[in-house]
């Protein structure tokens, strides 16, 4: 996903957002939204393109990506700066799932393609699953909800966040596998907490408004507060959309990143000193040989 390229998507559609019916007619209807698909037959990937030049298919790959691509051209200015914990245009549960199709694919070459629609039903049982749990909460206090909602995710779930920012802790990053085994990034669980709460919002539920505190420590939890009682202070730490996007593939790219020395440094100076090492390195071989 963030190893390959492909053109810039065509400019974004104005879209009007549809409600789902409440959730005693239909309780697991997501949220749609109706808008302009951007055309597929444009698109280039240049790494699927060098794969199946090499004899490897990337149909599973190049579906992924061409979903990937439907979701964000909805991103609107207005849907790049909202909460995640807004109901919006832009599926991140199936956005974050289409990057983990599209890498596992290409890694794996698998036969079958990862079934996304069965991860976007552990979500939505999730959120079912807080329903039948927690009940009572709804009639309580925002702050009795939400204290309920964390004790739902990370005590009753278990639910726990993992440090994974490394190749040892990768899969901490993929939104499949912290669904399965309930440990991931701090993006990846801020991602799980506010599709329950959209989930809630869209079926009526829950009728304050919500965003999601981003912890930027080390062992911190995603949680979510009453924006009434926000302050200005803790503006930075609310997670947008685009900010979780972002940092979705930031992370991917840095774990992934083949010049894993020196962490301070940016990603480029850890490629141009992998590189002047193994110049100089070369250069001092030669010197060698010809003494």
């Amino acid at each position: 996903m963030i190893t390959s390229a492909s053109s810039p998507p065509p400019p974004i559609p104005t879209a009007s957002l549809v409600q789902s019916p409440s959730p005693s007619s239909s309780p697991r209807r997501r949220l749609l939204c109706r808008g302009a698909s951007p055309p597929t037959s444009n698109l280039k990937f240049v790494l699927h393109d060098a794969l199946d030049s090499l004899g490897f298919d990337t149909s599973y790959a190049r579906e992924s990506r061409t979903e990937f691509l439907t979701q964000i051209q909805n991103l609107s200015d207005i849907e790049r700066e909202t909460s995640i914990s807004i109901n919006r245009c832009v599926d991140l549960g199936k956005t974050a799932l289409y990057i983990a199709a599209e890498d596992d694919s290409l890694v794996s070459h698998s036969s079958v393609p990862l079934p996304v629609d069965d991860f976007i039903q552990l979500l939505d049982d999730l959120s079912m699953g807080y329903c039948s749990s927690y009940n009572s909460s709804f009639s309580s206090s925002p702050e009795i909800f939400l204290h309920s909602l964390d004790s739902y995710l990370y005590v009753n779930k278990g639910f726990r966040r993992t440090d994974a920012k490394d190749q040892l802790e990768a899969q901490g990053l993929y939104l499949p596998s912290v669904l399965t085994h309930r440990s991931g990034s701090a993006v990846m669980l801020s991602l799980i907490y506010s599709e329950i709460l959209k989930m809630l919002r869209l079926w009526g539920l829950v009728d304050f408004d919500c965003e999601i505190f981003f912890p930027y420590d080390l062992h911190g939890l995603p949680r979510g507060y009453d924006t009434r009682k926000s302050k200005e202070s803790e503006q930075p730490f609310i997670t947008t959309t685009q900010t979780l996007l972002e940092e979705t593939l930031r992370n991917l790219k840095e774990a992934f990143w083949p010049f894993q020395y020196d962490n301070t440094k940016s990603l480029f100076l850890r490629a141009a000193h992998a590189a002047n090492c193994i110049d100089k390195s070369k250069n001092l071989e030669d010197r060698e040989c010809s003494t």
